[in-house]
């Protein structure tokens, strides 16, 4: 059986992890890598062995629907990308941890005697129910 702290430390927990919600900036899902790819030139210094290539070029890449979507991220917004990505995974964290807490709780509540005498209670009623009309028909 749980004690009787336990229900309240739960909700302060539930209530503390809506308040990081409540904080939650700008978000975006997705990974975020840095392509480097060659031209194809003969005489450009990306054909050399072992060069490495012209890039980074970056793209954002996330599922939509069950395909992989791609977005070009432009050199300079690539800080905040990361900054986006990041928030939406700890976006991810709080709302994971936001129900593990909440369905303890719920666990919690059935298990006390209140929850389980109104249980009963719903379940049975005392009084018989009339019929709302005579078993035969009034109709001839």
């Amino acid at each position: 059986m749980a004690s009787k702290s336990e229900p309240r430390k739960l909700r302060k927990q539930r209530e503390q992890l809506k308040a990081e919600l409540a904080r939650v900036g700008d978000l975006r899902p997705g990974s975020l890598v840095g392509r480097y790819r060659k031209c194809g030139k003969p005489n450009c210094h990306c054909a050399g062995e072992g060069a490495p290539g012209h890039g980074p070029s970056w793209s954002l890449t996330r599922k939509v629907d069950g395909k992989t979507v791609t977005k070009i991220i432009p050199a300079p917004a690539v800080p905040q990308t990361r900054e986006q990505i990041a928030e939406y995974r700890r976006f991810r964290k709080i709302t994971r941890e936001l129900v593990e807490v909440s369905e303890q709780l719920c666990d919690v509540q059935l298990e006390t005697p209140k929850a389980a005498s109104q249980e009963a209670k719903k379940g049975v009623s005392r009084r018989r129910s009339r019929p709302r009309s005579s078993p035969k028909s009034k109709r001839s």
